[in-house]
């Protein structure tokens, strides 16, 4: 008969026994082929291998319209994190990291939307679903309460990378054992709010299956969001007729004329979103459902009647549009598709002759119904047929004002947790200016707001939102009063637009609307305006103390704040105004007024050339590009092309603000001074032999490659920096010439190579070994003159069996697979060179990377030292080996200031090593190091030392670095306390 211990060590077996498994079903989907198998785990058996349906894995296939639309928005420029989608839940119970790492790399496979990467085919936008990765890594980092909100926040607003296929990534913020806030990230490219609650449905049961020794949760093979975007690009031609008359419907509808911020508002930048609340009565909600259902009406709809009669007080137009999102998601084919199904529905109303709610509700019921008969054509091909007419004078897109009624939020349930919303704001906004009902906590409804700082002023903004909000009330209460007598007369929120009704007085000069928009602006101390015989009025500004903005983006600030015939041509900076005896302006002394003379040189021409193969005829120097038929994929495509041709930064959201010939010449005028005084600064040195020829750098963006950047100008090189399109003009500002590509684009990386005499390679995907073994594959290939200069690590070295590693030590496993892929990279490279012409290799291996700039500062904070950060952060206990343990007498690290490292990789294009060199500065401790980072982070934690070694501080080798000793010995400024001191201050925001 069995005893009570029996039971118990049979019960401990099973127990073990499934926990085993557990760990087995994970491993294994760590392993797993990049294929996108749709299986959750444990569904091999029971899910088709290949659930890419039509679109294979490799294939270009046209983007959606909305992708499209999304895409060319990245492109502009400028739109920082507005597209960025947090979706953060607080986890309370039993929480597992590593189970919920092998869920995320599960819905990643299934979803073929979530790891594509976005490229150009024959000037086209398109996208190419990339292999499953082994793995989508989840970070976890200790972090109080306190401290959450701004990693959160932070983590929110950090770039993606679409040219690489990411669109998701993921942050576990551990605020005790049992209590835990996940944050996945995605970019709207990928998703909307329907795909989010089927991905945190998704997740849920994944993570189920995870954990579950009998796998018994199973999930339907997905669409495929890939196909969708391939029957909608097909299916466009036969939308010619609705288009027709869906345009007509449309046309001469313009934006609503918002009331312009105040100059001063509109001087301080970039100023982030914001939104203001009202709260509503609880029964409210109940109330407008009434008011609905008795005129056949849904909430959304009366909702919405409020919002354009909030907007018709605001602005006083009749004539509104407001934009409403609807869905391409219809039938069970299409059920749960992940990925960006929404279309924009603007809605015109006419909200003329003082109706009443009611009747106002009737002509919201009718359009909002001829809208929905449309959502089916994308939205943008109705843009592009409507032309500039959908535009307002100031280039504002037809809808920049929107509605919405938004419910409870969609949390991520996991298995034996709780789950709590968790709000993570972002500084972008979509729109201009958004309503929306709020019924996400029933007993709490409000009335809100959300705004774009840098369009409108706060006191207007907080004006609607309680005009909005007394609108819903009233409309309960008296819904066949006219709209005129149900708040009372307009006195707050409507304003009249900048730069409207001068004075008498202002017709030029001082009184200018230009020249009063100018002395608002904080770092202007003095301006004024002439007209000239012909053309357009000229502008001229005083700058205080000779700093502050350049002539054209005080231009740019014009244009975004006064009405278009306000707007001069150009504002020229002056070091004062010239003045009679008596302190009047002299107008006779001030420069001769360059507007009514056509720009000129080879810039002007190119901006012509540029404007006429794009648009269409040859364009006068004030022409309007959207008045030519611009839009945004042609100014985008405008901007590549001039990009090109010049070697000057140029994005497309220049071109959207420039809009003229004229304007746009003397944007690359100042731009290509600016980049001649850049090319100036520290040069040369030239009294040793210095290559000439141009030098190609990879990883531009990078921390490493901007050091790069800057030692080869300052040693006269001729540069050539290879960056995404994204972010090409970041580089061109530093005084290089870009061509774009990235290490997946293997075609351009061969041309590149191939123009160029010198390479420098320090890019990497650091998590996808077979992207950077490719690239490098490629880069020999196209090789055949000139050193190359590949920057590797210290990881190629693996695990050596002795603590100190002399350079081209044989590797040691264990070997990271991000080891692995550099070792193999070398020995690619270390073999071609010398043949064919080629000339000497050098694979510099460098450890972590010190040095004042963001990318490094990341490193810091999340990468290979990352914990120890953390920790030091908090100021709690850290726990660290002691000398000896392991028969090792010191544990710690290696590290190389950024400056040092560039300056070894341009001493090896003029000496190469011919094989490996090791680059370092120096080695840390880890206990100084914790001393050092608790000390400037003020934490003074509690440092003890222990006989156990922890995984990540598993590291007690010493690197020697004779090859390139002598420029990697510290310069002033270099010595470790005082650049980490210079990273550590460079971190913005509360870190954690």
């Amino acid at each position: 008969m069995p005893t009570d211990a029996d039971s118990t060590s049979r019960m401990q077996q099973q127990q073990l026994q499934r926990e085993l498994l557990r760990r087995a079903r994970a491993g294994a989907a760590q392993r797993t082929p990049a294929t996108d198998t749709g299986a959750a785990p444990g569904d091999a058996a029971r899910t088709p291998k290949d659930t890419r349906g039509t679109a294979s894995a490799g294939d270009p296939v046209p983007l959606s319209r909305a992708q499209r639309r999304m895409w060319l928005t990245e492109r502009l420029g400028g739109a920082g994190a507005s597209y960025h989608v947090p979706f953060a839940t607080r986890v309370r119970g039993p929480f597992d990291p590593a189970v919920f790492e092998t869920a995320l790399s599960a819905l990643v496979a299934r979803h073929g939307i979530l790891r594509t990467r976005y490229a150009e085919h024959a000037g086209e936008p398109c996208q190419v679903v990339l292999g499953a990765p082994r793995t989508v890594p989840v970070p976890v980092v200790d972090a109080d309460a306190a401290h959450a909100p701004a990693l959160l926040r932070r983590e929110a607003a950090r770039p993606f990378d679409l040219a690489a296929g990411q669109a998701v990534r993921a942050l576990v913020l551990r605020h005790g054992p049992l209590d835990h806030t996940v944050l996945l990230t995605f970019h709207h490219i990928a998703i909307d709010g329907g795909s989010l609650e089927t991905l945190a449905a998704e997740l849920g049961t994944l993570y189920g299956a995870a954990t579950d020794a009998l796998g018994g949760h199973t999930l339907t093979t997905p669409p495929q969001y890939a196909d969708h975007a391939r029957r909608e690009h097909d299916g466009i031609p036969g939308l010619a007729a609705e288009l027709d008359r869906w345009s007509g419907l449309l046309a001469h509808a313009t934006p609503p004329r918002l009331p312009r911020p105040t100059t001063a508002a509109a001087c301080t930048g970039s100023r982030p979103a914001a939104v203001h609340s009202v709260p509503l009565g609880s029964a409210l909600p109940d109330a407008l459902r009434r008011l609905g259902a008795e005129r056949g009406a849904t909430l959304f709809t009366v909702s919405l009647t409020a919002a354009f009669a909030a907007l018709h007080r605001l602005t006083g137009d009749d004539d509104l549009v407001i934009g409403v999102a609807g869905t391409h998601r219809s039938g069970t084919a299409m059920r749960g598709l992940v990925g960006l199904c929404v279309n924009t529905l603007p809605v015109r109303v006419d909200a003329s002759g003082d109706p009443s709610f009611a009747q106002l509700l009737r002509r919201v019921c009718d359009a909002l119904l001829e809208a929905q008969r449309h959502r089916h054509i994308p939205f943008d091909l109705v843009l592009e047929r409507l032309g500039a007419t959908a535009r307002g004078g100031d280039g504002t897109a037809l809808v920049g004002v929107t509605a919405d009624v938004l419910g409870e939020p969609t949390v991520l349930r996991l298995p034996g947790t709780s789950a709590e919303y968790v709000d993570v704001s972002t500084d972008g906004a979509k729109f201009t200016l958004s309503y929306a009902l709020g019924l996400g906590d029933a007993a709490r409804p409000v009335a809100l707001v959300q705004y774009d700082g840098d369009a409108l002023d706060d006191t207007v903004a907080e004006a609607t939102a309680r005009h909005y909000a007394a609108l819903l009330d009233a409309a309960t209460t008296a819904p066949e009063r006219a709209l005129s007598k149900l708040l009372g007369p307009v006195a707050e929120a409507r304003s009249t637009p900048a730069g409207d009704g001068a004075d008498a007085d202002g017709a030029d000069g001082a009184g200018h609307p230009a020249a009063r928009a100018l002395r608002a602006q904080p770092q202007v101390a003095d301006a004024t305006v002439v007209q000239p015989a012909q053309g357009p009025p000229v502008a001229y500004a005083v700058l205080r103390d000779s700093v502050g903005p350049s002539g054209q983006e005080l231009l740019g600030l014009l244009r975004r704040t006064l009405a278009p015939e306000s707007v001069p041509a150009t504002v020229t900076l002056l070091d004062a105004l010239p003045r009679t005896v008596s302190g009047e302006l002299d107008g006779a002394r001030l420069p001769g007024t360059p507007a009514p003379n056509p720009p000129s040189g080879a810039r002007a021409e190119a901006v012509t050339g540029a404007f006429t193969e794009l648009l269409g005829p040859v364009p006068t120097p004030d022409d309007d590009f959207f008045a030519l038929g611009g839009h945004s994929l042609v100014a985008v495509q405008l901007a590549e092309r001039l990009r090109t041709e010049l070697g000057l930064p140029l994005t497309g959201l220049d071109v959207l603000q420039a809009r003229t010939p004229r304007a746009l010449t003397a944007l690359l005028d100042e731009r290509a001074a600016q980049q001649a005084a850049a090319k100036a600064v520290g040069r040369p040195d030239r009294s040793r032999k210095v290559r000439a020829g141009t030098v190609l750098v990879t990883g531009a963006t990078g921390g490493v490659g901007a050091f790069v950047l800057r030692e080869l100008a300052a040693r006269g090189r001729p540069v050539l920096a290879l960056a995404r399109p994204e972010s090409a003009h970041l580089i061109a500002a530093e005084g290089v010439d870009v061509v774009e590509g990235d290490l997946s684009d293997l075609a351009g990386l061969r041309d590149a190579v191939a123009n160029a005499d010198a390479i420098v390679h320090a890019a990497s995907t650091f998590t996808r070994p077979e992207v950077d073994l490719a690239a490098m594959e490629t880069m020999v290939g196209a090789w055949r003159r000139g050193p190359f200069v590949f920057v590797s690590s210290v990881d190629a070295y693996g695990h050596p069996r002795t603590d100190r590693v002399a350079e081209e030590s044989p590797t040691c496993e264990p070997v990271s697979p991000y080891g692995k892929g550099k070792l193999d990279c070398e020995a690619m490279l270390l073999r071609a060179a010398g043949t064919e012409g080629r000339g000497g290799a050098s694979a510099v291996r460098s450890p972590i990377v010190w040095g004042a700039h963001e990318r490094l500062r990341e490193q810091l904070r999340w990468g290979a030292i990352g914990g120890l950060y953390q920790a030091a952060h908090r100021g709690g206990a850290i726990e660290l080996p002691r000398p000896g343990t392991g028969g090792h007498p010191w544990y710690g690290v290696a590290w190389v200031h950024a400056a040092a490292l560039a300056r070894a990789v341009a001493e090896c294009l003029d000496r190469p090593v011919h094989g490996v060199a090791n680059a370092c500065s120096g080695h840390v401790s880890w206990h100084d190091l914790a001393h050092d980072l608790g000390e400037l982070l003020g934490s003074r934690p509690d440092v003890r030392e222990s006989g156990e070694v922890a995984q990540d501080l598993d590291h007690h080798w010493h690197y020697d670095s004779a090859r390139l000793a002598r420029v990697l010995r510290a310069r002033p400024g270099e010595d470790r306390r005082t650049v980490l001191a210079e990273m550590i201050d460079g971190m913005t925001g509360d870190d954690g």
